[in-house]
């Protein structure tokens, strides 16, 4: 099932595409990310997400490690980082997985974040402005 949900977008704002593949965390990441300045997008699985990157060039990428489908989210984020013709976006990584060793796998895939889910809405939307303003990044 193909989800490209668009939300609009003011001449400021900034494309975030989420790739999640529970549709209730994309509704709370869009939620979160309603009453910001940003151009929202959602699709299901990486494979689609990997279409949508190709299409959207999007600023952001708000991406789970696991899903369904032909790839996981750590083989989107090493792909996307590694392709200079997709644009080079920041990739945020939401996922389950907090093991030293998985958030060590994340941020060598070239993750610029990573928030382990349940994450704090307030603590999504520092980390994404922080990412677009080049704060540094919290440990």
């Amino acid at each position: 099932m193909k989800i490209d949900i668009t939300y609009p977008a003011t001449a400021m704002s900034k494309r975030i595409l989420i790739i999640e593949d529970h549709a209730d965390i994309r509704r709370l990441i869009r939620m979160t990310l309603e009453f910001e300045n940003h151009e929202i997008h959602e699709t299901a699985n990486a494979d689609e997400g990997l279409q949508a990157v190709r299409r959207l060039r999007p600023d952001m990428l708000l991406l789970d490690i696991m899903m369904p489908g032909s790839m996981d989210g750590l083989a989107l984020c090493r792909l996307v980082k590694s392709d200079p013709s997709l644009g080079k976006p920041w990739v945020v990584l939401l996922t389950a997985r907090g093991q030293s060793q998985d958030i060590e796998a994340g941020m060598n895939a070239g993750a610029d974040a990573y928030l382990l889910k349940p994450f704090s809405p307030l603590k999504l939307i520092e980390t994404i402005d922080n990412l677009f303003t080049g704060s540094p990044k919290a440990p």
